[in-house]
Formats: C-alpha cells, sequence, structure tokens
C-alpha cells in the first residue's frame, strides 16, 4: 500500500477501508477482546474480588488482634496493679509481723533477765545462808573445841563431863535462836 500511494502522487485511490489488512486486524482484535473480554473482566474481577476478599479479611484479623491485644494490655495492667498493691500489702503485713516480732523479742529478753536477777538473788541468798550455817558451825564447833580445852585444863574430869553434856543438851536450843 505504501508503494501504491508513493507511485501516483496525485491520484488517490480509494480503497475501501474494509479492504485494508489493518481493518481486518482491528476487527480481529475487537473480536477476540469481545469474546474473551468478558471471560478476562470474569477471571480479573474474580481475582480482583478474591484478592479484595483476603485484604478484607486479613483486616479484620488484623483488627481482632489488635482488639485481642489492647484486651490482653489492659488484663496485664491490671494484674500488674493487683501484683503491686498485692505486694504492698504483703510488705506491709511483713513489717508489722517484724515489729511484732521485736516487741516480743524484746519483752521476752527482758523477762529473761529479770529471771536470771531472781535466779541470782536466789543463789546469792542461799549461798549466803549456807555461807552463815557453815560459819555457825564452824563457830559452834570452835566453841566446843575450846571449851573442852579449857574444862580439860581447868576442871576435873566429872565437872568436865557434866559441863560438856549440859552444853550438848542445850545445843538445839542454841542453834534454833539463831
Amino acid at each position: 500500500m505504501i508503494e501504491v500511494l508513493a507511485a501516483e502522487p496525485g491520484a488517490v485511490h480509494a480503497e475501501p477501508f474494509y479492504a485494508t489488512g489493518e481493518f481486518w486486524v482491528l476487527v480481529a482484535f475487537v473480536t477476540f477482546f469481545a469474546l474473551t473480554g468478558r471471560i478476562i473482566y470474569r477471571v480479573v474481577t474474580v481475582a480482583l474480588d478474591d484478592r479484595a476478599d483476603r485484604i478484607r479479611h486479613q483486616l479484620e484479623e488484623a483488627e481482632r488482634l489488635a482488639t485481642e491485644a489492647q484486651e490482653m494490655l489492659v488484663n496485664a495492667e491490671r494484674r500488674q496493679r493487683e501484683a503491686e498493691e498485692e505486694a504492698e500489702e504483703v510488705i506491709y503485713r511483713a513489717r508489722q509481723e517484724a515489729e511484732r516480732f521485736t516487741e516480743r523479742a524484746a519483752a521476752d529478753l527482758e523477762h529473761a533477765l529479770k529471771r536470771r536477777e531472781q535466779l541470782a538473788m536466789e543463789r546469792l541468798a542461799f549461798a549466803e545462808q549456807t555461807a552463815l550455817a557453815d560459819v555457825r558451825a564452824r563457830a559452834v564447833d570452835l566453841a566446843i573445841e575450846a571449851t573442852r580445852r579449857y574444862l580439860q585444863s581447868q576442871a576435873d574430869s566429872k565437872r568436865a563431863d557434866a559441863l560438856i553434856d549440859a552444853t550438848i543438851q542445850d545445843l538445839p536450843n542454841t542453834l534454833k535462836l539463831h
């Protein structure tokens, strides 16, 4: 066709439009798209609809997960507050228990010290009484021995025996007075 137009510069070659190859290519192209266009349109729209549904489901899932995450965050914050309150309560109770224990230990220590002091005083009094009894017994023994020696040196044996017997009989009365 380019040759025909180039060969005759002034002549118009009028060939009908449907006789050209370009026209039939255009007709075939339009027919092809007319026949396959619906199928291609359906395939494309189904694919796009499926993709839109997947995106919608993903968005719904993301919203659901975000809601769950928000609920979990609220629950975690609540549990954390409860744990902090419980920890503060445990600390408060532990401090109170420690104060009670300290007071009780101080009272027990004071009581034990008083009891030990009382026992020491009782032991001291007992030791004092024992010492006094030992001193008295020793004094009595010494007095008896001194009297015996004196009487042996000064008195005759009958008189000495009578004095010793009288002293021995009077000894329980003498010891009870002191």
